[in-house]
């Protein structure tokens, strides 16, 4: 039932809903769409929006095996080579205008990573070498641009120099490093990994592995730490499950495409007792609450933490099959998903967040951070799992 109510889902909610995003006069795909459903057609075009969509289409294409689904990827594959990329300093723009020119020329790691998480993924769809090979100097260029001898630094200038966080920290602190930049490096990288077996790339995912299980994993609490400083002291006692329910299956499969069995020993740990602890610490009235600071529980139900849930407890159960309680996570998760989460008026996609009585928020239906990432790819990994149900 979860494989074929998720995978119409996509084939006749999702799909179409996104096909019908893109912006044929400008190029790429219109970066905002409000709780009324009116589209801004003017809007700003964030560049992660864009390299999520990408690798939307072209995951779209490996599963479903489309072509339409491959020509809605090269389509922001175009616009991200001819719109995104700085060809005068390097890297990826934070957010440009709606006609395709520089509108925020931050450069970001995790911008940086979510374009090459795309590229390799339109690259395994398209076989077009020069995704591949824009995707190998984004690479090189985090290494070059964005390390220091503690880890990767996050936000610059457009020429590199440093810049506050202000993008990726929240929670009133300013943040030199995330665990959720990290995270995303992390997850580009395993991709990047897996289609080109680039051996350097693999030295990198066991640095990230190192400093996950020794700085960002904190053993007396069993969860992620979320925002440090330079030398990966944390700053806040926040404790966001989204974050960890995501980081527990993506950490899985990068252990699983690095196949070093050194490393798996050393996180396969990690990520069991942080699915456990998500389990019994987040999973309330048939959903996930969104986070924890100072102890003090946001029950807000956001919609990509949802989808990672199902996600990581299906990843859960597949790791402990005789732990049948997280298959079970999984599929009344995708029923509260069904039921409350997607929005069923004509038009729209999934609402942006739930309070606890499970009325939606006004938030914007599309904005530079909702996409199809999370909720495309929740399709993508049941469709894949479960191939093998009924």
């Amino acid at each position: 039932m979860l494989r074929a109510e998720v995978t119409k889902h996509l084939q006749t909610d999702i799909i179409p809903f996104w096909q019908g995003m893109e912006d044929k006069e400008f190029g790429g795909f219109y970066g905002y769409m409000g709780y009324d459903l009116k589209l801004n057609k003017e809007a700003v075009k964030g560049c992660i929006l864009n390299s999520r969509i990408l690798w939307f289409f072209s995951n779209a294409y490996l599963v479903l095996g489309r072509k339409e689904l491959l020509e809605s990827a090269g389509c922001a594959f175009r616009f991200l080579k001819d719109h995104c990329l700085d060809r005068e300093y390097g890297g990826v723009f934070w957010s440009l205008t709606y006609k395709g020119e520089p509108e925020d020329t931050t450069k970001h790691t995790y911008n940086q990573a979510f374009a090459i998480y795309a590229l390799s993924s339109y690259y395994d769809a398209s076989k077009d070498e020069e995704a591949i090979e824009t995707a190998r100097r984004l690479y090189h260029l985090i290494e070059e641009k964005c390390t220091d001898e503690y880890g990767y630094m996050e936000a610059f200038e457009r020429d590199f120099l440093p810049a506050d966080n202000d993008k990726l920290s929240e929670n009133g602190v300013m943040a030199e490093k995330t665990m959720n930049t990290l995270l995303h490096v992390f997850e580009a990288y395993t991709e990047l990994y897996r289609v080109t077996g680039d051996e350097c790339v693999a030295d990198r995912l066991r640095h990230m592995l190192d400093l996950i299980a020794d700085k960002v994993y904190n053993q007396r609490l069993g969860r992620q730490e979320v925002f440090f400083d330079r030398t990966w002291n944390t700053l806040i006692d926040l404790y966001s499950y989204g974050h960890d329910i995501e980081a527990a299956w993506l950490i899985d499969r990068g252990l699983e495409i690095l196949n070093d069995s050194s490393y798996t020993e050393k996180l396969g740990p990690i990520t069991r007792t942080i699915t456990e602890n998500i389990y019994d610490r987040a999973y309330i009235d048939h959903s996930l609450v969104n986070e924890a600071e100072n102890g003090v529980v946001d029950t807000t139900r956001v919609w990509w933490v949802q989808a990672e849930a199902v996600v990581g407890f299906l990843n859960g159960y597949q790791k402990m099959p005789q732990e049948r309680k997280f298959l079970e996570a999984a599929e009344d998760i995708w029923r509260y998903i069904r039921d409350w989460m997607i929005d069923k008026r004509q038009g729209s996609e999934w609402f942006s967040e739930l309070d606890k009585d499970r009325n939606p928020s006004d938030k914007p239906i599309v904005e530079p951070w909702k996409c199809p990432y999370h909720n495309g790819r929740m399709c993508f990994e049941v469709i894949r799992r479960l191939k093998d149900a009924s």
